[in-house]
């Protein structure tokens, strides 16, 4: 087991939140506990072997009984338990074993070896009975089916084979997303459970997961599925290398609007270790201080100030915010004018900060926008292409235009990077101020383009560049 993972589990209940017992799934499942099925008739009907019938019917007796039927036969407990699942159809039967087998595990992380262990000597898929019930329509069915897999995935000394871990973990993704899910606590829990796991993290991003975790987090949802996913995101970030990609999926501006609207002191704490872990955890000291950066640039120092007025009971929120508010400190005092604007535009939440119309700021740093083969310039025309927001195409629009005005092969780079055709479409846009410096962009962008042309009048016939002007302007 991983470090990482020995910290996972030595975290109290309290703190993973794994089990509420208020979830749709857990009080269905008191329900179903309190309806036995008539194990006599299965096997009278010869629908249950007898063998199988003794067996269940010790297991479903009292804890003492069933712990020890359970030590001196684990095999035929595996056995008898798989057997049932593929025999039985009726849901309410499927409901109480899964019911039965989901209590087995948690009263006992170890007893998922028996499961394995049997699976391994018959050299048949453990998985396969269970992933099957995924495709059932009963909600309690498929989602117990889910929280079993997740026991056998993480409590287990084997690991998921990559072809069943790549459709369980894109079921849960998908389970995310179905609109009005009543089960989405318990999705959010099995996600919690894998993500514990190291080797399970990287195939979670292979499905697109954090981008999904991302999009619902930017919704309306409540404060448990916050902390849930925002959970996931933490464990997440305990892999240096997935910790320095985060950002790039817009993890900080999303948690730092949660944070600063959150009441709930759980939420809080979690947004805060997932801060530190971004700070913290990356190899690369460059990414730590793009992180900072762009937690100042989010607001985030304003509402860490507000936080340490607060009095908290929990440890955990004091050091972090300590830990936040002097890496922050340290990196405002380091922050040159291009590293602001630079994190400004990689969170894609534009707004007419000071250095945006500050010509020293443009004479001096034009040319770096071509770094890293033109990435911020990458940056501006794709919001240029997909904000709905008109203070993003404003802001995106005018220095798009500083930048051609400043760079002598701007106007190239940007029609390569097809920034010229998207800045002359918002000339149509609705909103007036988008409109406003969309045409000072296509100014600058002809203007240069006349100055261009200028210089070639020796070398061209005396008629060619007059016209190209005024077409040039008819554009205008």
């Amino acid at each position: 087991m991983s470090e990482v993972q020995d910290l996972m589990s030595s975290l109290p209940d309290d703190k993973i939140d794994m089990i509420a017992a208020t979830s749709v799934l857990q009080q269905q499942a008191g329900d179903i506990r309190q309806n036995k099925p008539n194990w006599s008739s299965y096997m009278q009907s010869l629908m249950i072997s007898q063998e199988d019938f003794a067996c269940v019917s010790s297991l479903d007796k009292d804890k003492k009984s069933q712990a020890q039927y359970l030590r001196e036969n684990p095999g035929q407990c595996a056995k008898t338990f798989l057997n049932l699942l593929s025999h039985v159809s009726k849901d309410q039967t499927i409901q109480y074993i899964l019911v039965m087998i989901d209590d087995l595990l948690r009263e006992d992380r170890t007893r998922v070896q028996i499961f394995h262990d049997y699976a391994n000597k018959r050299k048949e898929s453990v998985w396969a009975p269970f992933l099957n019930l995924l495709n059932r329509q009963d909600g309690f069915i498929v989602n117990m089916a889910s929280r079993v897999v997740g026991k056998l995935a993480c409590w287990g000394q084997e690991l998921m084979p990559k072809s069943d871990l790549h459709f369980y973990l894109q079921w849960l993704k998908d389970q995310l997303t179905v609109a009005n899910n009543e089960y989405i606590q318990s999705v959010g829990r099995c996600l919690q459970m894998m993500l514990r796991v190291d080797e399970y993290r990287f195939a979670f991003v292979t499905v697109d997961g954090i981008s999904t975790l991302i999009s619902i987090l930017s919704s309306r949802v409540n404060f448990q599925v916050q902390y849930q996913l925002v959970f996931c995101l933490w464990v997440l970030t305990f892999n240096p290398l997935l910790a320095e990609k985060m950002n790039k999926f817009n993890v900080i501006p999303i948690l730092a609007d949660i944070l600063s609207d959150s009441a709930k002191e759980k939420v809080t704490r979690i947004i805060l270790a997932v801060f530190r872990n971004m700070i913290e955890k990356p190899e690369d000291s460059q990414v730590a201080k793009e992180h900072c950066i762009a937690m100042v640039q989010c607001k985030v120092m304003k509402q860490l100030q507000i936080l340490e007025q607060r009095r908290f009971d929990d440890e955990d929120i004091a050091a972090d915010l300590e830990f936040l508010i002097e890496k922050l400190q340290n990196s405002v005092h380091d922050l040159s004018s291009f590293d602001e604007y630079a994190t400004e535009i990689k969170s894609a939440r534009l707004e007419w900060s000071p250095v945006h119309k500050s010509a020293k700021f443009w004479r001096e740093n034009a040319q770096r926008l071509n770094e890293k083969n033109y990435e911020l310039l990458r940056i501006l025309v794709h919001l240029l292409e997909t904000s709905k927001d008109p203070l993003v195409l404003s802001v995106a629009s005018y220095d798009i235009g500083e930048y051609v005005r400043h760079y002598p092969r701007g106007k190239h780079v940007i029609e390569q990077l097809g920034g010229k055709q998207l800045v002359m479409q918002l000339l149509a846009h609705e909103d007036p101020n988008v409109r406003y410096e969309a045409l000072l962009a296509v100014q600058k962008l002809m203007v240069h383009n006349w100055e261009y042309l200028g210089k070639q009048l020796e070398k061209e016939n005396e008629g060619k560049a007059p016209q190209t002007g005024a077409t040039l302007s008819g554009k205008a």
